[in-house]
């Protein structure tokens, strides 16, 4: 199974940085193969500058050794071996019309005396707009359900659920975005066998740009106010809180000893903090932070 998912990882990021490309019409991904010291490593592919993209990253590492102390803690197992690979990719768009996209994918083994003893896929994908449009927002999430539906009917909504409660900042009391779908551990279990996670994975790997794509369209050349474009970076603030206090996947890369740049990918290149900024009464920027404050049935 890690052979397959390994393959399949590499062939994502190729297509998706290959259309990514053509929908910028100006930068193209810069390549950096990288190695870890302890095992493993990966190939990290970034644009930055582009027409459409202010940055776009796309991730795939591969990576294995002995499982941190402080990692069997946070999955509540014992010293073992392990093997993860994954792809993640973050789109940050230059037009705050248009809402910044990530999802990642991956896979988990751990080995006692050189057996399998454990694995399971993770992943999801969320849409974090700056400005709300409600059609948006409904068709990245019958994109989620869709495929959901496709392997059990509760899938939708327990995913839906799950990424709510996820990517919630809590020192805000706010969610970082509108949701979408996040799971972990899905194991091999009477209703699912490990190769039907693979195929419910795939399933979503490959909706990836079909859920969000046509959103960049519609917004990519809307006009936007100086006003807008600092509402943007604030609440792209709001981004980087969330990352380097409560992401997970941000987490596992720091406590095992992952590659610094490739971690932070992630990170938005231009944030503000502003003191206490409270939008005005009624307004556009007031309409999101309400929608936030309470996760919304979307389909």
């Amino acid at each position: 199974m890690k052979n397959k998912f390994s393959l399949y990882i590499d062939k994502l990021q190729e297509s998706i940085t290959s259309h990514i490309e053509t929908l910028d019409g100006k930068s193209k991904f810069k390549k950096d193969n990288w190695k870890r010291e302890k095992g493993g490593g990966g190939l990290t592919m970034v644009l930055e500058n582009g027409n459409v993209f202010e940055k776009a990253g796309v991730n795939v590492s591969k990576v294995y050794g002995e499982l941190p102390h402080s990692m069997a803690e946070l999955i509540k197992t014992n010293q073992s071996d392990f093997f993860a690979c994954g792809i993640s990719l973050i789109l940050h768009p230059r037009n705050p019309m248009a809402p910044t996209f990530h999802a990642n994918l991956r896979y988990f083994e751990l080995y006692e005396n050189n057996k399998l003893k454990d694995s399971w896929f993770g992943g999801g994908l969320d849409l974090t707009p700056y400005y709300i449009f409600n059609e948006d927002v409904v068709h990245f999430h019958k994109s989620c359900k869709k495929i959901c539906d496709k392997y059990n009917e509760t899938f939708y909504q327990n995913y839906k659920k799950k990424c709510d409660q996820y990517f919630w900042n809590s020192h805000r009391n706010e969610a970082r975005g509108v949701g979408g779908l996040f799971f972990d551990y899905c194991r091999e279990n009477d209703k699912m066998s490990i190769e039907n996670w693979f195929s419910f994975i795939t399933d979503l790997g490959n909706i990836f740009l079909e859920s969000y794509c046509p959103i960049i369209e519609k917004r990519k050349d809307m006009g936007f106010s100086d006003k807008q474009l600092k509402w943007q970076q604030i609440r792209r603030g709001r981004y980087v809180e969330f990352n380097l206090l409560h992401d997970k996947g941000t987490l596992f890369g720091l406590r095992t000893k992952g590659r610094i740049e490739s971690i932070l990918i992630s990170m938005p290149p231009k944030a503000h903090w502003n003191y206490n900024l409270i939008p005005e009464s009624g307004s556009q920027e007031e309409k999101l932070l309400k929608i936030l404050k309470t996760p919304k049935n979307w389909i």
